[in-house]
């Protein structure tokens, strides 16, 4: 059965929130062709409070969604590009002395917004990727003995490119955690390449970034985001979550299951997912739609089955296929 042919009188009001959704999808669709599940699990990060890492070769258009996604909300943007030379404190900030008081002052650096693009994440050394564990959990940063507040919204969008291997630095497993989705873009169908060649043509070499307006406030992202929270989750639903991720602790293929904290990320990102969809209700569907990319980066195959070519993906559809679906 669809989710859209599912006739149920609604506890909680989402028309607000599905028709923003729309007029969001509506809005990046001017620029964006064929990326609907892409923007979908932005969409469900945005709204489960998550952050996201977005792989994909170069050129299909990971940067670009992710900046007109934050351009259709009406709050803070900045951009870090990530390098090998990049130090924590280009990142954080740094207390530099004030002349006139001859007191250092702290000096907030780009992460200091509400959402952040890190472009090529994976490019920056250890230590700088290191200094992105405690805000992204957390959302603060502790800097000289003072701990400075994040203002909500925070959602770190980071981009990283697959296939280039010099110059990049693996992601540590604790910080690959830390995002909600890792979400793999892919290239585009022979239809949706004449369409964005098309769009391209009609656009007259007008950017992106002027097309594209500010839909909802950030006190309407606020409001939605608790209506999450009021999403019903079935004693049998949660069972669900739970037997699919702690199958991943034990299965053959995998020398790394998902943490508890994956079961969270599944369970929040079904409920925003059941939400933008206009249900007060998570369904089996949800917890399918959300669990690869949830569970792909916190997975770790054994050495043997990566060599034969077995994709976390493969291993995890294995997992799902194996636990009954509640009725």
């Amino acid at each position: 059965m669809e989710n859209n042919d599912l006739n149920f009188n609604s506890r909680v009001n989402l028309d607000n929130l599905k028709v923003a959704v729309e007029k969001i999808k509506a809005e990046l669709g001017k620029v964006i062709v064929g990326q609907d599940n892409f923007i979908d699990l932005l969409l469900v990060a945005l709204l489960a409070d998550g952050h996201v890492l977005i792989e994909g070769v170069p050129g299909v258009a990971k940067t670009i969604t992710a900046k007109l996604l934050s351009k259709t909300v009406e709050t803070g943007f900045s951009r870090l590009q990530f390098t090998p030379d990049l130090m924590p404190s280009d990142v954080l900030g740094t207390s530099v002395l004030n002349m006139k008081t001859s007191e250092f002052e702290f000096k907030k650096g780009p992460i200091f917004s509400n959402l952040v693009l890190i472009d090529e994440i994976n490019r920056a050394p250890a230590k700088t990727q290191a200094a992105l564990f405690e805000v992204m959990e957390e959302r603060q940063i502790s800097m000289d003995g003072t701990t400075y507040k994040m203002d909500p919204p925070f959602m770190v969008l980071a981009t990283q490119n697959p296939i280039e291997q010099e110059g990049t630095y693996a992601l540590p497993e604790a910080q690959l955690d830390r995002f909600l989705f890792k979400i793999d873009v892919g290239y585009p169908t022979l239809d949706e390449e004449i369409l964005i060649l098309k769009s391209h043509q009609e656009r007259k070499g007008a950017l992106p970034q002027t097309i594209i307006s500010s839909l909802i406030s950030e006190e309407e992202l606020k409001n939605y985001k608790q209506q999450i929270f009021e999403i019903i989750v079935e004693e049998k639903i949660v069972k669900y979550i739970a037997q699919i991720v702690l199958n991943t602790r034990n299965h053959p293929h995998l020398y790394l299951g998902g943490s508890p904290r994956a079961s969270i990320a599944v369970l929040q990102a079904s409920k925003a997912y059941a939400a933008i969809n206009g249900r007060d209700f998570v369904i089996p569907e949800d917890i399918k739609k959300v669990i690869y990319p949830v569970l792909r980066h916190r997975v770790i195959l054994t050495p043997e089955r990566e060599m034969e070519g077995m994709t976390a993906d493969k291993v995890v559809e294995m997992i799902v296929q194996s636990v009954e679906v509640p009725r």
